[in-house]
């Protein structure tokens, strides 16, 4: 079972929405900003508690989403944490995950503590895994939002992608 928690009421993203800075009290947030973060361990049960976790937080905050960046959002959530689970549960065997909303921007993040800095492969046809980081590459730049791999202090590393809540070319 996850439970998120808010976390830091008062910060929120850069326009980018690749990191978060303070924010000032009075400074015209929208109700659904916020950050907020929730752990769960590294096994195969935390994949569908952590997308239907994201899941209700969007609909609970009412994040302004389309079907489509929804759906995105959820698809890179699960994938991130089933590289999570594969990949980095002997060394880690906790995880975290991070949704942070701005007003332009919703950030997703996995966090380990592994310290293995993965890349995007491109897999053979006949494999059946192996693309988790390709397709959440792949979405993030077609909704126009960023992707990266980051160390933490602690020697692990974070996976993060932040999408705009405006579709690509609207105003």
């Amino acid at each position: 079972m996850v439970t998120i928690e808010r976390k830091g009421g008062d910060r929120t993203m850069d326009d980018d929405g690749r990191g978060r800075s303070p924010l000032p009290r009075g400074s015209g947030r929208v109700p659904y900003e916020g950050v907020w973060r929730f752990t769960a361990a590294a096994v195969d049960a935390s994949v569908p508690q952590a997308r239907h976790a994201v899941r209700d937080l969007l609909a609970r905050q009412g994040v302004p989403a389309s079907d489509d960046l929804a759906q995105g959002l959820l698809l890179i959530v699960s994938e991130l944490v089933t590289n999570a689970v594969r990949h980095a549960a002997l060394l880690s065997p906790m995880l975290a995950v991070e949704v942070a909303v701005g007003a332009e921007w919703v950030r997703v993040s996995v966090e380990d503590d592994h310290p293995y800095r993965p890349t995007a492969l491109v897999a053979d046809h006949g494999q059946t895994g192996g693309r988790g980081l390709l397709l959440v590459r792949e979405i993030t730049q077609e909704a126009g939002g960023a992707c990266d791999v980051e160390h933490t202090a602690s020697g692990g590393k974070v996976i993060w992608a932040a999408l705009p809540l405006k579709p690509n070319g609207t105003v």
